[in-house]
């Protein structure tokens, strides 16, 4: 098979597609991408983004999704016909950032917003998503993969025959992939919950904005209002549900919506414009696996739930986060195709935990009325890991056995184990030679390369575990020696490619190290701690799970 064409071809535009091949650009693998829609998609759909999602695009170098994002705000609750509110709560625990967890409060960010931001991203690596382009078909075979395409020109359709080497399938819920890949997509329909959601403008007497109005009860009829400026001043974003509305009606009328928000709100309201509504059905469906040969699915072609909890599009992009460099190192020849059966083993029992969870919050919602299960800090996402995972190596741990186990987890900041997210830590100060500011642990980890940390009271002590990286590449293994507070910061020259004093005493912290201990930790290109070792060959160890021999 010639390839002469890009060697990854993405289905889908959405976030999950956007964020693999920003992943795989970012690692110099060239991208296709195609959706099958003519035109942008327009609504805020999926817009809880959560601390550990705000970790990832900070990786990916997307500062504008928390720049932008907006933080969830209180909700004004009110009985049906009274324009008095009952009662403010929050949806989500109030959180502060801290030196350990910088993105700790969570955004609100509308999918058509985000998918413009990580669009222009892929500007910049002259990637474009080739709107009107639809997946009929396509063969695999060891070799590649054979896709015929169709592209929309005016009234007539073009095809095209495109051979790649792998193909990533985020086509949504109803993926073309997934079917032609045979994969079942077990589950149910939740027929009795409906929702009529979507985006609207209009003022209100009494609205404030700085609030989340919510008329009447989840369990019963509701119609909720949060304010959005990304659809204009007066715009937000709106939920309609009850037992006794035709939502299939109501979605195909733009009168009869402005009518049941007016006559469900108590406040006198002026519609100017309807953006976008969609009717939404709750399935809560997950594919048996996620990939087959040569072909992937991520986010919604994978699995789909409950829309509480707000996990979605999270899981969506983390799923395209974790398979991205592990595709790249097998496509780079720098690692074996065996690597990329991990992209299963890792995320099949995340989201089947994740799908337990946010049934569970729909239960409750639908039997109480309220939100308080939202109010926890396991949706920030920051506790998942795979500490159970075949590639993930920690000498100081108890050796995971059996099946996993609770990987959806509340981070506990008090255990730092190989397969955790790993902390940030500020006021890193350069000491090596010509360099004097300070820096982050955050600022060093990039979707493109390994980073090894060793911590160690004097850099004369990394010597050896430095020198064990010096048959790797190093433009996917970068290393750094972190220092004590107590530690001179006397300028230095090291193998290392930084050496850093801990001036607060963040990392130290942070990491669980004691000043006294030298102990590596190797940080993925996905901000996962992959190891945990005392020495050089614990790091060899745990990159003879990654690397072909060398």
């Amino acid at each position: 098979m010639n390839h002469t064409h890009p060697p990854v071809l993405v289905v889908g535009a959405g976030p999950a597609g956007l964020v693999a091949a920003l992943t795989l650009l970012q690692n110099d693998i060239p991208v296709r991408i195609i959706e099958q829609d003519i035109n942008p998609r327009i609504g805020q759909r999926g817009p809880g983004i959560w601390p550990r999602s705000l970790e990832l695009f900070n990786f990916l170098g997307v500062s504008e999704v928390n720049d932008l994002g907006k933080p969830f705000p209180s909700i004004r609750g009110y009985k049906l016909g009274v324009a008095e509110h009952t009662h403010i709560e929050s949806m989500v625990p109030r959180t502060e950032n801290t030196p350990a967890i910088p993105f700790n409060v969570p955004k609100f960010m509308g999918q058509q917003l985000l998918d413009v931001i990580l669009r222009r991203h892929l500007d910049k690596f002259s990637c474009s998503v080739e709107c009107g382009t639809e997946l009929r078909s396509f063969k695999q075979s060891d070799e590649g993969v054979i896709a015929v395409l169709a592209k929309k020109q005016g009234d007539d359709e073009i095809l095209e025959t495109f051979d790649t080497k792998w193909m990533i399938g985020a086509d949504g819920g109803k993926s073309v992939v997934r079917k032609q890949l045979g994969i079942m997509f077990p589950g149910e329909t939740k027929a009795e919950f409906r929702i009529l959601t979507g985006d609207i403008r209009l003022t209100g007497v009494g609205l404030d904005r700085t609030y989340w109005h919510r008329f009447g009860d989840y369990n019963d009829k509701c119609v909720s209002l949060r304010p959005t400026d990304e659809i204009g001043e007066d715009g937000w974003h709106f939920l309609i549900l009850g037992r006794d509305i035709d939502l299939t009606e109501l979605s195909q009328n733009e009168e009869l919506i402005f009518e049941i928000i007016s006559s469900m709100s108590p406040v006198e309201i002026s519609f100017n414009k309807l953006v976008h509504s969609s009717e939404y059905r709750v399935n809560i469906r997950m594919a048996d696996k996620f990939s087959k040969g040569r072909v992937f699915l991520a986010g919604d072609a994978a699995h789909i739930h409950s829309p509480t909890g707000a996990q979605g599009l999270n899981s969506g992009v983390q799923d395209s986060f974790n398979l991205g460099w592990k595709l790249a190192l097998v496509e780079k020849g720098l690692a074996d195709s065996s690597l990329l059966e991990t992209y299963n083993e890792e995320r099949l029992p995340v989201i089947t935990e994740m799908l337990d969870m946010t049934t569970s919050i729909l239960k409750h919602a639908r039997t109480t009325g309220g939100t308080d299960a939202w109010r926890t800090t396991l949706l920030y996402m920051l506790g998942i890991h795979c500490r159970f995972s075949s590639i993930v190596l920690d000498e100081f741990a108890t050796p995971f056995e059996g099946k996993p186990m609770n990987t959806y987890r509340i981070l506990d900041e008090t255990e730092v184990e190989a397969g955790d997210r790993a902390p940030d830590a500020p006021k890193l100060l350069h000491v090596q030679s010509g360099e004097s500011d300070s820096t982050t642990l955050f600022s060093l980890y990039k979707p493109w390369h390994h980073t090894v940390i060793v911590f160690a009271s004097r850099p004369i002590n990394a010597i050896p575990i430095l020198a064990a990286l010096e048959s790797y590449d190093k433009h996917v293994v970068r290393s750094a020696v972190v220092i004590p507070s107590s530690a001179p910061a006397t300028p230095v020259a090291s193998l290392a490619d930084f050496v850093l004093l801990d001036q607060g005493d963040h990392a130290y912290s942070a990491y669980l190290v004691e000043a006294t201990q030298i102990k590596v930790f190797v940080i993925r290109p996905d901000g996962v701690i992959g190891a945990i070792v005392h020495g050089a060959e614990g790091v060899r160890k745990y990159f003879s799970r990654i690397f072909r021999n060398i």
